[in-house]
């Protein structure tokens, strides 16, 4: 009786088959290829903020220490070190938005990241160097008011990566305070 149940599969069928060595060797090699790319686009944008920025501070850097301190001015050093991380935290909070594919989903969050990047390259030398520190004030507050906006957006698409610019936002309002009392 159960001989009868069973039926001859027919050729073109297709047959189940388990993954041969070959196959899961190329899709390691794959998964290595594409980790190794994704290493290198995070090695970019890490490193292009940070050679960047290092260099407008090392161009203000000089008349930084030359003006006129506040009781409350914090060394040369920490502008640097603060401006440079800042701005390396930021490459990477890109990066992950970038990884999530939402410079492509949200159309302004490029543009908005790229406005904050170079406002924050103009600030030092803009205050320091050319002295302009009225103009240097509103540069530090529209560079807020994008920071912010940057924030929300990358929150949108990885809520990691808006996080990451939270410092920055601290950051940038120090700047503020620190400028205004400049003036």
């Amino acid at each position: 009786m159960a001989s009868q149940s069973l039926k001859h599969r027919p050729q073109d069928e297709p047959t189940i088959t388990t993954p041969s060595t070959t196959t899961m060797k190329n899709r390691k090699v794959q998964k290595l290829a594409i980790a190794k790319r994704g290493l290198h686009s995070l090695t970019v944008a890490i490193t292009v903020p940070f050679i960047l920025t290092t260099l407008t501070t090392y161009i203000s850097g000089a008349a930084a220490a030359a003006t006129s301190k506040p009781f409350w001015h914090l060394p040369v050093w920490v502008f640097y070190l603060a401006s440079i991380s800042t701005s390396c935290l930021m490459g990477l909070s890109a990066w992950l938005v970038w990884a999530e594919g939402g410079f492509h989903h949200q159309p302004t969050t490029l543009p908005l990241f790229v406005a904050q990047f170079l406002l924050g390259l103009v600030w030092g030398p803009l205050v320091f160097w050319l002295h302009a520190t009225r103009v240097g004030l509103m540069v530090c507050i529209v560079l807020f008011a994008t920071l912010f906006i940057c924030s929300q957006s990358f929150h949108q698409v990885n809520p990691i990566a808006g996080d990451l610019v939270k410092p920055s936002l601290a950051w940038v309002s120090f700047l503020a305070m620190f400028n205004y009392k400049l003036i």
